[in-house]
């Protein structure tokens, strides 16, 4: 079958696209306005971009009203975010933090997660995550308008901060100890817990 999306409400298109890129990595991201009140969000339409410079993306989509999100508020003022990656024992607090909790709540006190300062910037980190990026906004490119509209804030990483018992001793993440999930359709993840290799051929 195809499907023409100029065709299709754009809640379909969602619907299909969250389904078919999967599993997507999560982005629990953290922010903070300008009254100092900290925010944590998750979002799946996240990843790398590159390492020269070393930066990554996220989509912060509207809010069913057309607003634009508490995240998306505060990158627009401080130009500072953390993201912090998921792993399975934190996946009912990621969850909690999903829910549209009321402006000036933070979800960190509301859903009870532990925050610790970050190094570069004037925002919390997740105390538990195994791995966060401080970041500070280099372009923020608003793609859509109204319900679902699509933002896309590209982030330079200033700093990455990874768990002492996850990093070998050559410095690098023991990724299969990370243990983070991914997001699927609806209300599924998947646990990256099964795993297999393949060597990159040379011609």
């Amino acid at each position: 079958m195809i499907f023409t999306t100029e065709n299709l409400p754009s809640r379909d298109i969602y619907r299909m696209m969250v389904s078919l890129i999967a599993p997507r990595p999560i982005a629990w991201v953290s922010t903070r306005d300008r009254g100092g009140r900290s925010n944590l969000a998750p979002y799946s339409f996240f990843n790398g971009v590159g390492s020269n410079p070393p930066c990554l993306m996220f989509a912060p989509a509207n809010r069913s009203d057309g607003m634009k999100k508490d995240t998306l508020l505060n990158i627009e003022q401080s130009n500072e975010f953390v993201v912090n990656l998921v792993s399975h024992s934190q996946s009912e607090s990621m969850n909690q933090t999903a829910a549209e909790y009321p402006q000036d709540v933070s979800e960190f006190e509301a859903c009870g997660v532990e925050s610790t300062p970050s190094v570069h910037i004037d925002v919390p980190r997740v105390s538990g995550a195994v791995a966060s990026f401080e970041c500070e906004a280099m372009q923020i490119l608003h793609l859509g308008e109204g319900p679902g509209g699509a933002n896309l804030v590209i982030g330079r990483i200033l700093a990455i901060h990874i768990q002492d018992e996850l990093v070998d001793d050559q410095g690098f993440p023991l990724a299969e100890q990370l243990d983070l999930i991914g997001r699927l359709g609806g209300s599924s993840y998947v646990r990256v817990s099964d795993r297999f290799d393949l060597k990159r051929p040379k011609l």
